[in-house]
């Protein structure tokens, strides 16, 4: 009687959490739009809404089926860590580039430090041991990519 209980309970906390990340993806679907009405520095058109919604609701997807799969918290919080990363990194990418401006062909290696993760992650099928060598491996990646850009001037 007692476990049910605590599953009812830690379901009802986990459909908050749930509910409190999308109601945050959504508020940060409207700050753009906020932005443009008080300055002329922020000018996104439907593309860009377009773009920032898809990145918005594959983070949360991808976070909601993996958690679906742990339930040990330390493994969902690296998850969600490795999704802002990915998120952030693309977000600046296509904002205002990493590698000198956002028209930068350079900015693609970028994408290439996302795909090392993701395919590292595959590799291997999403298990903790596994996934500490991948995020070393992107990690990795990233770091050449830096050199890269220095090198290239």
């Amino acid at each position: 009687m007692q476990m049910a209980a605590k599953a009812e309970n830690r379901n009802g906390r986990g459909r908050l959490w749930r509910r409190a990340a999308w109601g945050a993806a959504a508020a940060l679907m409207l700050l753009p739009l906020l932005a443009m009405q008080v300055t002329e520095e922020v000018a996104w058109d439907v593309a860009d809404f377009a773009i920032f919604a898809a990145m918005l609701i594959s983070a949360g997807g991808v976070y909601e089926l993996s958690a679906r799969f742990s339930a040990s918290s330390a493994y969902r919080a690296a998850i969600g860590l490795a999704l802002a990363t990915a998120f952030l990194l693309t977000w600046v990418n296509l904002a205002v580039g990493i590698v000198g401006t956002e028209d930068d062909p350079a900015n693609l290696l970028c994408g290439g430090v996302l795909a090392v993760g993701i395919i590292s992650a595959f590799i291997a099928r999403f298990r903790p041991a596994g996934m500490a060598r991948a995020f070393f491996a992107t990690a990795l990646a990233q770091a050449l990519v830096a050199a890269v850009a220095v090198a290239a001037g």
